[in-house]
């Protein structure tokens, strides 16, 4: 009976064991400390690779110093700017804020200052870190992978336009069409449930620094330049 008892307990640690291992292997970080951005904003995680990525486009009003930064809602106002500002696409934060998060300008970006605490805004090389996981034929240059777009967006036509070709969200990433503000548009935004755009925090001149898009219409990861007064959204990596 001893014998038994002994083999049952061991059964029982041995699956214990089993399930904390299984646990600790997912790609969600749901166990991780709670997330939040100066605003009390609370974001999830994912652990891709080496890295860990924040689930949610960056919606915070204050740098993590509680520092506010500057809304602009008028256009003119908004690409006369060569300081940070923020907005939310069609001025309207009701309608677009919970899921898309706020368009920054890359001024915003330079700060250091954007992510929570512990965080930051990924740099052009640590997005290619990113494309070259879920991509092992991806390159520096444009476009930079030709299906890493589809594995990093959500899937479904919840937010995005269909037909969101390719869109599998494998790797839990979990990408949104935030849309952007362009200087050279007449609509002023533009791109909403259609393109995604996320800065990186590596200037290319003094009037553009590098940014990555996603579309509705293919599974392209695309890396390219942009004026720097452009809204986009931004994405945080864990330091």
């Amino acid at each position: 009976m001893k014998k038994t008892e002994n083999l049952l307990t061991n059964r029982f640690a041995l699956i214990v064991i089993i399930l904390i291992m299984a646990t600790g292997c997912k790609k969600d970080d749901n166990d991780s400390p709670v997330i939040k951005d100066g605003d009390g904003n609370i974001y999830t995680s994912v652990t891709i690779g080496n890295q860990v990525w924040l689930k949610e486009n960056l919606k915070t009003t204050k740098y993590n110093d509680d520092t506010p930064i500057q809304q602009v809602i008028d256009y003119t106002e908004w690409f006369s700017l060569n300081m940070p500002g923020y907005c939310w696409y069609d001025n309207n934060e009701a309608t677009n804020k919970k899921d898309y998060g706020a368009l920054y300008n890359w001024y915003a970006v330079e700060t250091g200052k954007l992510c929570p605490k512990g965080w930051h805004v990924p740099s052009d090389d640590e997005w290619q870190t990113l494309a070259l996981f879920i991509d092992v034929d991806a390159e520096i240059g444009f476009p930079e992978s030709s299906n890493g777009g589809g594995k990093l967006k959500e899937s479904g036509t919840d937010h995005w336009s269909g037909p969101n070709d390719g869109a599998t969200n494998e790797y839990g990433f979990s990408a949104l069409p935030g849309g952007c503000r362009l200087e050279y548009n007449d609509l002023n935004y533009n791109g909403i449930n259609e393109f995604g755009f996320w800065w990186s925090s590596t200037e290319y001149n003094d009037g553009r620094a590098w940014i990555i898009d996603m579309g509705y219409n293919n599974t392209i990861l695309y890396r390219y330049n942009t004026v720097k007064k452009n809204g986009n959204s931004v994405r945080c990596v864990k330091d």
